[in-house]
């Protein structure tokens, strides 16, 4: 009896201790019939953070209830914590009893913002147009803790409004010019009534991009505004190299508006924060009521933060099913924002003079860099797992794994409507040590390694700042990068690396693997569905599928946008099974082993299908937004032939030395430089050539060059039933046309109509035995480009072109009448010879 009793009060007791391990549940809810809350589902606890407390004291006390882990459910509702949720080292499970934090449906939300109330129709406003004030309404600044606070973003209901602009995104203006002497903008004044406001604020778009500035002061002229900018970025504009102002008239200057002034509220759906008057006007859509306005603004910039340290990282901790919305980010506001790249922004930056550091002796700019805030920030985990969250609605960064974080997951997650970054992973370069250095610290541990990013769906990001990406990735070792989908992006989809440099550093090892990006480049090009960065020994880039690049109505270069781009010191790496519809790829400066293996529109259909978002993740597809009917989407046709970069220095600025230095900093192969007196010409690739173009204008725009890649006339041998010789050799000549739009226009006639009216100069070619005879033209410059087989004189194969051939000679008589020699050239020449 007595051993009956024992097993018995055994039994109870293991059941007892059964039930505990399974109803280790907190609750989180908005709605209770109970006074006081104790975190059960029928009392739950109003907040998250008291949720979080609660299982934090289970884990101090060994509470049997956290024995297999504890479950944190978050009832539908939105939740706005008063300051960031904070998760901390005592906050970590184990892998056998993990902190889950889950959402009970589909819309437990964490708000970082403040709801407007009070509304009313705008009254007695003269500043506004009657035909604009009678859509407006006005309403009373939110206040936090007693307080008004700045904000720039605001959205009603779902929807993203837009903060008051003088033009929207498809209208811009381009600058007229950019003075860096006085460090000041030169804007056409294309602004009715125009009268300088404080709080102005100019953007701009540069290259890959954007920068925002706060106006200190604009000088009105009848024609045209000077704009001037408050410090710190108004000399960070001015001294930063790479990116700057463009300047160009074959492609049109810099884009660029202004805003935040209530002159520029005109279009429904846009907004105005009056911050002396503490008011908030808005413009309402046609489809809006005045008592059905749902209007948040935000106010934190980060509303959840897992935060350990190298010794105590959090540990796993799982989130899933919870949506973060309205998050703020306010450097803009209070600095302003030149950025780099893929929105990391300078705090100091300008030119060497002579370039050059210890790691990098051609480098020519020196920068330091900060980093967007972000509305969910890890930072010291290991562990962690984020799945089935939605991120929206957001100013900056969606998710940031900042730094430390070991063998994370972030899987079937949401992110759309962001001013910035969808997903940073890993260190950048920290604000103390400049950009371009390697980045190997003594203590391995800071690293993010092992991080998994999988079956995410990323679309409409950088919707504030167009220069942000899709997913970002520094100085990173062993993360995977898989099967995740991207889309509507205005810059590159997944950038991998940091540093700009081949030195070996921490980064190895990655894998991204089977993802689909289409729609990417809206706005900035010198982009790439896919781009790399420095060295990453033994790192992969397989099975991707990118396609569909926007049609850029800014482009610097509307050509200089690519598919796959590694960048440069991107070395060790293996890019290999990538499908895109035509070979359109920039290999730039690239270090030692990277290994392009079978890319293009030939690979695997197979490829094709596995890519992007997996079956079991395949609802997330649903949460897609349609592209816009007006949206054009680029195409490409190679361009195989040679192009030619030249530089006309007659004030001699640049030593042969120095060009050729330039032309090694770029990446450029210097086996084929020619001269001529003060011209130097480099025969190159046509991505290569628009390269060098761009980053000519910025290093020495005050010395002239041509890109010569206008092809304008072609003789192939081929096509006249000729065979293709073993090796060539070949000569470039120059000369220019005179200066007379009719003769002009008669010699692109004449060589448009050549081989139908004039047959017998083709066949002086053939006679010579010219492989390809190419004409290139830029302004009144032409280059001609003779190939012919190895080994043969020009000059005496060239007299066969007019032996017994009388029209090859008034041929060449009449186009004569139409040539003159370039700048440099003596009486009687025309052609001149370039000599490598």
């Amino acid at each position: 009896m007595a051993i009956k009793k024992t097993v018995f009060i055994w039994f109870f007791s293991f059941l007892s201790l059964c039930t505990f391990a399974q109803t280790g549940e907190i609750y989180v809810g908005k709605q209770s019939n109970k006074a006081q809350r104790d975190g059960s589902a029928g009392a739950p606890f109003l907040t998250l953070q008291d949720a979080l407390r609660q299982a934090r004291e289970w884990r101090r006390i060994q509470d049997p209830r956290m024995q297999r882990g504890i479950t944190i459910w978050v009832g539908d509702g939105v939740y706005v914590p008063p300051q960031t949720i904070l998760i901390r080292p005592e906050d970590s499970g184990t892998a056998e009893s993990p902190t889950w934090i889950k959402g009970l449906g589909k819309e437990a939300i964490f708000s970082g913002g403040v709801t407007i109330a009070g509304w009313q129709p705008l009254k007695g406003e003269k500043r506004l147009d009657a035909a604009v004030a009678k859509h407006v309404v006005v309403a009373e600044a939110p206040q936090v803790g007693g307080k008004y606070f700045p904000f720039r973003q605001l959205w009603v209901g779902s929807r993203k409004a837009i903060r008051a602009e003088s033009h929207d995104d498809a209208h811009l203006p381009r600058i007229i010019n950019w003075n860096f002497s006085r460090q000041a903008a030169i804007v056409p004044n294309v602004f009715p009534k125009f009268a300088f406001k404080a709080g102005m604020e100019f953007f701009i778009h540069q290259w890959w991009a954007i920068a925002q500035l706060r106006i200190r002061e604009a000088v009105v002229t009848k024609d045209s505004i000077t704009l001037l900018f408050h410090e710190p970025e108004g000399k960070i504009q001015n001294e930063h190299p790479w990116p700057k102002p463009w300047l160009s008239k074959e492609h049109g200057n810099s884009a660029f508006r202004l805003v935040n002034a209530l002159e520029f509220l005109d279009q429904p759906g846009e907004w105005f924060l009056d911050e002396d008057q503490h008011k908030v006007y808005y413009y309402k859509r046609p489809d809006e009521q005045l008592n059905q306005l749902n209007v948040v603004v935000p106010y934190l910039e980060t509303i959840l933060r897992m935060q350990g340290t190298l010794e105590s990282p959090v540990r796993h901790v799982y989130i899933e099913g919870l949506q973060f919305q309205h998050s703020s980010w306010l450097r803009p506001h209070d600095y302003g924002h030149v950025a780099l790249q893929a929105g990391m922004y300078f705090l100091d930056a300008y030119k060497l003079t002579p370039p050059g550091t210890a790691d990098k002796t051609g480098l020519e700019n020196q920068a330091w860099l900060g980093r967007p805030e972000a509305a969910v920030v890890l930072s010291h985990t290991a562990h962690t797992k984020i799945s089935a969250c939605r991120f929206s609605h957001l100013a900056a960064t969606g998710i940031d794994y900042r730094e430390a974080n070991l063998q994370d997951t972030l899987i079937a997650n949401l992110f759309q409507d962001i001013g910035g970054s969808g997903i940073l992973l890993g260190q950048f370069s920290d604000e103390q040590v400049e950009a371009h250095l390697p980045f190997q610290p003594s203590d391995q541990r800071i690293l993010t390694d092992g991080l998994v990013v999988q079956n995410n769906l990323v679309q409409d990001i950088g919707n504030e700042d167009w220069g942000t990406v899709g997913i970002g990735a520094g100085f990173v070792r062993n993360v995977s990068i898989e099967h995740n989908e991207l889309l509507d992006l205005p810059y590159t989809g997944i950038s991998l690396g940091w540093g700009w440099t081949p030195t070996v550093n921490s980064m190895r090892n990655n894998r991204v693997l089977y993802n689909r990006i289409t729609r990417y480049g809206r706005y900035m090009y010198d982009v790439a569905g896919i781009y790399t960065l420095s060295a990453q020994p033994g790192t992969k880039i397989q099975y991707n599928v990118i396609d569909s690049i926007y049609r850029s109505p800014y482009a610097h270069i509307p050509d200089h946008w690519f598919y796959l781009y590694t960048d440069e010191g991107s070395a060790y790496m293996n890019v290999s099974n990538n499908w895109f519809p035509s070979n359109k790829i920039l290999k730039n400066a690239n270090g030692p082993s990277v290994e392009w293996t079978n890319n293009g529109p030939d690979v695997d259909p197979k490829v094709v299908k596995q890519a992007g978002i997996q079956e079991t993740y395949a609802d997330l597809l649903s949460a897609k937004r349609p592209i816009a009917a007006a949206t054009e989407i680029n195409t490409y046709v190679p361009f195989t032939k040679p192009v030619f970069f030249q530089i006309y220095d007659p004030q001699q600025q640049l030593s042969a030395a120095a060009i050729k230095n330039f032309f090694v900093r770029q990446g450029a192969d210097i086996s084929q430089i020619f001269h001529w007196k003060h011209y130097t010409v480099l025969m190159t690739s046509d991505e290569m050539g628009k390269k060098l173009a761009s980053a000519w204008v910025a290093s020495y725009p005050a010395i002239a060059y041509k890109l010569f890649n206008d092809l304008f006339y072609t003789f192939d041998r081929t096509d006249f039933g000729g065979e293709k010789p073993k090796e060539t050799d070949f000569v470039l000549l120059t000369a220019q046309l005179l200066d007379d739009r009719n003769k002009q226009e008669a010699y692109y006639r004449a060589h448009k109509e050549q081989f139908k009216k004039w047959p017998e100069v083709a066949s002086g070619f053939c006679r010579a035995g010219f492989d390809e005879v190419l004409v290139y033209r830029n302004g009144r410059q032409l280059m001609l480009y003779i190939s012919f087989p190895k080994g043969q004189d020009f000059k005496r194969i060239d007299q066969l072109t007019t032996k017994d051939n009388p029209k090859v000679v008034e041929w060449n008589r009449l186009m004569g009448s139409y040539q003159e020699g370039i700048p440099g050239t003596g009486k009687d020449e025309t052609w001149i010879f370039y000599k490598q």
